[in-house]
């Protein structure tokens, strides 16, 4: 049992000045990072006050320790919390879960730009536009300026090796700059074109084209008029399909609704750039249940502004405290608007994300319910008193090459892909399914009954009776009692045919194919499917390009890359004849017949 917190040398060692206080538990968990104006007064409150919320009585039961950082002023101790609370993740802050970067759409720096999907830092001298919301919206804005400016889509490698024009040239969506299609001015006009309709710049866009038309017009280039005829056609469909658009030009901008409901706290955010509406995103926090509506925004705020660029406008339906207003103002470093009280379309825009938060925990709500009605009727076939979580495995391979084994969990009413595990099988010989397993099985859960970690209600295996029995001997030698169920491919691999082995109620079950539970079990095993195949492959497209190329004398990195880059990959340099292969920079008569030699 663990002793009492002895707070009292700690409270009289605190400095009455700005600065981050994180505290920790007995296992040295982190249970909470917090801010002060005054760490001697914001700590002391902890202790010495009696109206104490019960999940914060919760926590401070739970002290063992506290450590302080001192700061020069509450801006630097803002940062410093933020960063603290994204690295550690503590048990009682308020958490937004938001692994991923956002993603931009990309104009490339070339002579002949490429429009791509890009998601990471950007960087020189490419221009980026966004970011988006997610993969979606970018994706449906490349295929609009596809249809109307038919810029390049395909990677440097294909580009610089076409000797015809390929499909998307044929429907229209390309204007083959690669071959020669187009001229270099002619390509570079489009693209001032699709910079200005990014830009928000649509109806000077429009005007600019129709100039053009009716110039093209007067002399007589009738097939160039229509072209540009078909470009302001496209462009007008475009303008009458946005779901909202600002009578501002060029406006960037945020909107960021929060609203509760149910127990739920959901923050909406809507991105607005160049005037259009690129989609939203809904955010469920964490620990947010007994903090206010304004604490849930200001703690979303910081998480997603901080370190990142920010619009030239954010518009909020709660108070954002005006430290934190002065910060992101100061990082921005341009002209920052916080608008609290919008009027007009941006009132619109407010209410509108209002909407969207109150929808998504609408949608939430029943997701959960859902999601309870599949646990409650999974327990009540397996016959245990409840689940919660679960971990599934599966085993992926060609013809015994490259064999990944994957283990995905399911637990809090949904997939958690930070805890996904893959296991290169090392051990099993090529092909041995059940030798795989067992490695896959041991690793997992001899390391989880050395360490006393989280262990799940039902363990899923992908496979027959054969891969059950190996589960069964392999739980038996580490120590560990869970339930398993194996789920044995139906006739033809159809879903819903699967059959189940349940082998502590000795029992084999096929179930309806609206049951409950079946379809939890399924979710599961079809994520595991996926993600050991994706990394069976990966694991065999590395082994097959590094070994084939790697294995060559006096082919190091860089001529490899130089390969690979020429032809377009592995496919492309096998494919080579000896002469192309000596047409690479550092690729000599002599070491291209070597390389052709070894690759046939």
């Amino acid at each position: 049992m663990q002793a009492a917190f002895d707070y009292r040398p700690v409270l009289a060692s605190l400095p009455g000045l700005p600065g981050v206080y994180r505290m920790f538990d007995a296992a040295g968990n982190v249970l909470y990072v917090g801010k002060a104006i005054d760490l001697k007064k914001r700590v002391s409150s902890y202790f010495q006050k009696n109206d104490l919320s019960p999940r914060i009585q919760l926590m401070v039961a739970q002290i063992a320790s506290i450590e302080t950082t001192v700061v020069r002023s509450e801006a630097e101790a803002l940062i410093l919390e933020n960063n603290l609370i994204k690295a550690l993740a503590p048990k009682y802050n308020i958490l937004f879960r938001d692994d991923k970067s956002y993603p931009y759409l990309m104009l490339s720096g070339h002579a002949y730009p490429q429009l791509a999907y890009f998601r990471g830092d950007p960087k020189k001298p490419h221009q980026y536009f966004g970011p988006y919301p997610n993969g979606y919206a970018v994706r449906e804005s490349i295929q609009i300026l596809q249809k109307v400016f038919r810029l390049r889509s395909c990677e440097d490698s294909v580009f610089s090796n076409r000797s015809r024009p390929c499909l998307l040239f044929q429907i229209k969506r390309c204007t083959a700059p690669c071959t020669g299609e187009i001229s270099a001015e002619a390509y570079r006009e489009d693209v001032r074109g699709a910079v200005a309709f990014l830009q928000g710049k649509q109806n000077e866009l429009i005007d600019a084209l129709t100039e053009r038309m009716l110039a093209a017009s007067e002399s007589l280039e009738f097939e160039q008029a229509a072209e540009l005829r078909d470009q302001i056609q496209a462009l007008a469909r475009v303008q009458e399909k946005q779901f909202i658009s600002s009578n501002t030009s060029q406006l960037d901008a945020d909107v960021v609704a929060i609203a509760a409901h149910g127990g739920l706290v959901c923050v909406n955010l809507v991105m607005i750039r160049g005037g259009r509406h690129l989609g939203d995103k809904s955010f469920f926090p964490q620990n947010a249940d007994e903090a206010s509506l304004a604490a849930n925004l200001e703690a979303f705020l910081a998480q997603h502004y901080l370190g990142v660029p920010l619009p030239a406008v954010i518009i909020h339906n709660e108070q954002v405290s005006p430290e934190l207003q002065a910060l992101l103002i100061e990082q921005a470093e341009k002209r920052l608007a916080f608008v609290g009280n919008p009027i007009g379309e941006r009132r619109v825009w407010l209410e509108m994300a209002e909407k969207n938060a109150q929808l998504a925990i609408g949608q939430k709500i029943l997701s959960v319910a859902g999601q309870q009605s599949r646990l409650a009727a999974l327990a009540e076939l397996m016959e245990v008193e409840q689940v919660a979580r679960l971990e599934c495995f599966d085993i992926s391979h060609t013809l015994g090459e490259a064999t990944v084994a994957s283990c995905v969990v399911y637990d809090r009413g949904g997939m958690q892909p930070s805890e996904y595990r893959r296991f290169n099988i090392e051990t099993a010989a090529a092909g041995d399914d059940y030798a795989a397993m067992r490695e896959a099985l041991t690793r997992r859960y001899s390391r989880l009954a050395a360490e006393e970690g989280k262990l799940p209600d039902v363990l899923l295996i992908d496979g027959g009776k054969g891969q059950v029995g190996v589960a069964l001997e392999v739980l038996a030698e580490v120590g560990v009692d869970v339930p398993i169920v194996g789920v044995a491919k139906g006739e033809e691999r159809k879903p819903g045919l699967e059959t189940l082995i349940v082998p502590h109620l000795q029992k084999t079950l096929q179930l309806p194919r609206d049951h409950a539970a079946l379809h939890l079990i399924q979710t599961v095993r079809d994520e595991a499917h996926r993600f050991a195949i994706t990394g069976h492959r990966a694991k065999r497209a590395k082994a097959r390009t590094s070994s084939t190329l790697e294995d060559i004398p006096g082919v190091g990195p860089t001529r490899r890359q130089r390969l690979l880059t020429r032809f377009g990959g592995l496919r492309g340099v096998v494919a080579a004849s000896i002469d192309d292969l000596a047409q690479v920079d550092g690729i000599s008569r002599a070491l291209a017949e070597k390389i052709h030699n070894a690759l046939h």
